[in-house]
């Protein structure tokens, strides 16, 4: 296939072009997000609110509420109750996010096969970002700038917070405040990314884009700027590629961020497993001796 066609081809399409910019708002606002996670150690609560919101999902549905509206109290909802758990109780984070995640997750599907519906499951597990509307990425954009502009606003006092909450508290930040807005920015980045991606891969664009510009600096600034570039690359290939291929737009798009971490992990400048630097390093150290002045002078003065 001509490369050229393979990128100009897919956007002689009306619902391409809406899905690529799904795509790319859905990536911009979970790697922003997802560096501030990743530094949290927050990995578990964005999945636990991603599955939360299913139950919001049919309840909102039956009741004839914007599904979104349903989706986003259920996830706060999760979120707050992990909270309060955590902190009323000797049972770790982890451990109640787990069992908060799975109960509501279950009480969704409970909910989903007894309530009759035109929503159809794997929509919802799975997304349908080719299958978006204008208005659906009017809400979209709405709801990504928003989050975007209330995270680089205050993005000095979430990463203190993120860091060191201690420190935070001492300097007289608001940390409960700083807290609990954190948890309502994710949840509004999960529920408009469900349309992309779905419930059950958000996950991965809320972690794999912050994770992979983890390894590759130590500056956040510079993190967040790798993080944007890193989802939103993916994001446009994943969706190229699931044009040409017929396959899940959503999988691909975790697919291509899930290969680059990889590709990253191991051969990061850094800190990878085959530093790319070192690998060159070898390389040309073992042909170095051919080309040295030494060995060229040696065997001009050899008889």
């Amino acid at each position: 296939m001509d490369p050229i066609a393979f990128f100009i081809e897919p956007f002689a399409y009306d619902f391409m072009q809406r899905a690529l910019g799904m795509a790319l708002l859905v990536a911009a606002v979970c790697a922003v997000l997802s560096c501030y996670l990743v530094l949290k150690g927050w990995s578990l609560m964005g999945d636990a609110i991603s599955h939360a919101v299913l139950p919001g999902i049919v309840i909102a549905f039956v009741l004839g509420i914007p599904l979104a509206v349903g989706a986003f109290v259920a996830g706060l909802a999760c979120a707050l109750m992990t909270g309060y758990l955590k902190y009323n109780s000797r049972v770790k984070e982890d451990t109640v996010m787990g069992i908060v995640f799975s109960g509501m997750f279950g009480f969704g599907l409970v909910l989903f096969t007894k309530v009759e519906t035109d929503q159809h499951l794997n929509h919802i597990l799975f997304g349908n970002v080719l299958g978006v509307t204008t208005a659906d990425l009017v809400e979209t954009a709405i709801v990504a700038g928003g989050t975007l502009l209330v995270v680089l606003a205050k993005r000095r006092d979430l990463l203190l917070y993120c860091f060191d909450p201690s420190h935070a508290r001492a300097i007289g930040l608001p940390v409960n405040l700083l807290h609990y807005g954190l948890l309502v920015l994710l949840s509004l980045t999960i529920v408009s990314s469900i349309q992309a991606v779905g419930i059950i891969l958000v996950i991965a664009m809320l972690i794999a884009p912050g994770a992979t510009a983890y390894i590759l600096t130590d500056r956040f600034e510079r993190m967040l700027v790798i993080a944007v570039v890193v989802a939103c690359s993916s994001a446009a290939l994943g969706t190229l590629i699931s044009f040409h291929i017929d396959g899940a737009t959503g999988a691909c798009i975790v697919l291509v961020q899930a290969f680059v971490f990889f590709m990253v992990f191991l051969f990061s400048p850094k800190r990878g497993l085959w530093p790319i630097g070192r690998l060159l390093g070898s390389t040309a150290g073992e042909e170095a001796p051919k080309n040295a002045p030494g060995a060229d002078a040696r065997s001009l003065d050899a008889p």
